[in-house]
């Protein structure tokens, strides 16, 4: 990642020198990203009792205890790493309320990319929450079901790279860092899973009204 795409860098600078203050500047630059990343990966079953801004909050007291293995070891960049930090925390949170049943074959990616993985239903209701309409809800419902069987039935870490670049809006360098990927690699398979995911939007009622 080049300095012009890491917007981050005079911050991670700054925390180089030693100067803390630079982690508070830039948790709050990233907050809306991480707080949508958090909204996506949140169990529902949780959402109902636990607001995504007290994960952040965590995350960010998380971020302040381990900033010495931030600046001792070899670096990734610091929204990736601010990332990593919040998926910790996501994933622990599962772990508190949820117990056993926070690990399934659903969240094996997870081992992976350090954070809960996308479900193919919370990735389906984003997907159609742009493509449909208020008014189209019992259509909604059906594209819903259609959605959700064409998520299960692609790779899981396709899945994952769809939601990294489609929804947390990460470059291609940046999915790929964060899931142990080549860029190409990655590249490939973002525009494989999304071709899969165009056909079946194209099948789903409604549409085009």
């Amino acid at each position: 990642m080049t300095d012009l795409e890491n917007p981050l860098k005079p911050l991670e600078l700054r925390l180089l020198s030693g100067d803390r203050q630079a982690l508070a500047e830039a948790f709050s630059q990233c907050r809306d990203r991480l707080l949508k990343m958090v909204e996506l990966r949140l169990d529902r079953r949780l959402a109902v009792r636990l607001a995504p801004a007290d994960i952040l909050q965590e995350a960010y007291i998380d971020a302040e205890e381990r900033l010495p293995h931030f600046l001792s070891r070899e670096r990734m960049p610091l929204y990736l790493w601010l990332r990593l930090i919040t998926g910790q925390r996501l994933a622990e949170v599962h772990r508190r309320h949820l117990g056993a049943q926070a690990r399934n074959a659903a969240l094996e990616i997870s081992l992976q990319a350090r954070a809960p993985s996308v479900s193919s239903i919370c990735l389906a209701e984003h997907l159609l929450g742009r493509f449909t309409t208020p008014s189209q809800a019992a259509m909604r419902l059906e594209a819903a079901a259609d959605l959700e069987r064409a998520l299960n039935g692609l790779d899981p870490i396709d899945r994952e790279i769809l939601s990294l670049r489609h929804f947390e809006e990460l470059s291609n360098q940046e999915v790929a860092l964060s899931l142990g990927l080549k860029a190409a690699t990655a590249s490939k398979r973002y525009v494989r899973a999304l071709a899969r995911l165009r056909q079946a939007l194209e099948k789903a009622p409604g549409d085009s009204e």
